[in-house]
This record gives C-alpha cells, structure tokens and sequence, in this order.
C-alpha cells in the first residue's frame, strides 16, 4: 500500500499524493491556478467584493465557499481566543460575524490578542470589527457591546448557527454552554478550556464532548503569574475551535476524539 507522500514542486507549490487508506477529499492540482501579477490590484485599488471571493474559491473551491457563506458564527469574548477565532473565520469567507463582548482594549490585551496600540481604550468590538474590514471590507459583521447573560442570551444568539465560546471566566463559560445546548439544542457549541502557559503543543486537542458541543485546550492549564495566556498556546486552542466550526458548516460533525457518544 503506497504511503501519503509530500514534496515540494517547483516554485514552493506542494504535490500531495493520497493513498486509498487516506483518499483526499478533493482532487489538489500541484500548481493552482495563481492570477498573474496584472491581475492582482495595486496597493491604491481597494479589491471588489468579487475579487475577493475569487480569490477564496480558487484556495477553498467553490462548493466549500457556499456553505461557508450561507453560515452565521457568534463569538462570545473577544481576547486572546475571540479575536483570533473571528480572525480566522473572517479570512475564510464565513457569511456572518456576530461578535460580542463588553470590555476595552488595554495594554495587557496586546501579547495575544488581536489588537494594536492604536486601539488601547477602544471597545473590543469596534477595534476587532476595525481589524477585520481591512482584511475584507465587505464582510457582514454585526456587534454587540454587552455582557452575556442569562437574561439577554436568547436573543443574542437567535440567529446563530454555532456559537464560539471565548471567556475568560470558567462561570460565564459554563452559562453560556449550558444555556446555549438547553435553549437551543439544535445550535452548536465551541468552547475552550485548559491553554496557558507555553510548550506541550500537542496537549491541546478537540473533543466532541456531545452531538453539538466541541470542547477545544488541554483541559487542564489554568493561567497564574510566570504561567499565563501567552499568544502561541492561545492562538493554538483558537485554531482548534475555529477549525471545529469549519468542520461543522462544511461536514456536519467533526473527525477528531469523542466522548462515547
């Protein structure tokens, strides 16, 4: 049986070769169809909506992009793991950004979050939704500068389809899943637990703890002074759970670990 295989081609493009026991989802040409240097826009020229989305479907295809855009994503916290969780759903095309959070930007924000020093006194949601038009200008991003409640979170997030659990406090995290899978058990949850620190790469990992709850970190590291959220180990378990939220849209589940279910 012949082995996945990688090399580099010519020009940095990359050959993958599948085998039967790992077939690739979808066919990859070893050079992709890159636009030519005239085509690009110059730095002056703001691309068109449509520029942008071509440049999407080229790396995602076309059938990856619709669904991607036909999806509407919550993010409830906007430090270390919402900021960069918004980040990366944005560069995907996803359809809708509902972003949420009810603090400013100060000086210990900037080792792992999303933010500049331009931003330092700003609303999270106004300096991430700043961040995320320079990268697409197009995009739909709604906000809302409110704390999470039990009172407000059914009306926040009705019209979410997964919501991405980014809190800092294990008490508001646990309402929010616990709220969200009991209000609305058709939704889906994306959480994070366990990702200070630095090393151990590989201990962060993504569980699907139930049918539509996904659990992203080690599960363990908890933050103190010396230990603390540094930017790799964050942006690690943001990673996981925006990936977690593609698999949804894209597949309906995800192919990682679960929990007996």
């Amino acid at each position: 049986m012949e082995k996945e295989t990688y090399r580099a081609g010519k020009e940095g493009a990359a050959e993958i070769q599948a085998s039967e026991e790992n077939p690739a989802r979808e066919a990859i040409p070893a050079r992709e169809a890159i636009p030519s240097r005239e085509e690009i826009p110059s730095r002056e020229e703001i691309p068109s909506r449509e520029e942008i989305r071509a440049a999407r479907v080229m790396r995602h295809g076309a059938g990856v992009q619709r669904k991607l855009e036909q999806a509407s994503v919550a993010v409830a916290g906007l430090g270390g793991l919402g900021s960069n969780i918004a980040v990366f759903l944005l560069r995907m095309g996803i359809g809708r950004l509902h972003l949420i959070d009810m603090d400013e930007v100060d000086l210990t924000n900037l080792n792992r979050q999303q933010y500049g020093l331009r931003h330092l006194g700003m609303l999270k949601t106004e300096a991430l939704r700043e961040e995320l038009l320079e990268i697409d200008p197009y995009a739909d991003i709604r906000t809302d500068n409110v704390r999470v409640t039990r009172e407000n979170a059914a009306a926040l997030f009705s019209e979410d389809d997964i919501i991405c659990e980014a809190f800092d406090d294990p008490e508001s995290k646990a309402m929010l899943v616990n709220f969200i899978l009991e209000k609305y058990p058709e939704k889906y949850v994306a959480a994070a637990s366990g990702m200070a620190g630095y090393g151990r790469s590989n201990a962060i990992r993504t569980r699907q703890l139930s049918p539509h709850f996904i659990l992203c970190g080690d599960g363990v590291t908890e933050g103190h002074r010396g230990n603390g959220l540094m930017a790799p180990r964050v942006a690690l378990a943001a990673a996981h759970q925006a990936n977690a939220v593609i698999e949804l849209i894209l597949d309906g589940s995800i192919g990682t670990e679960s929990a007996g279910i």
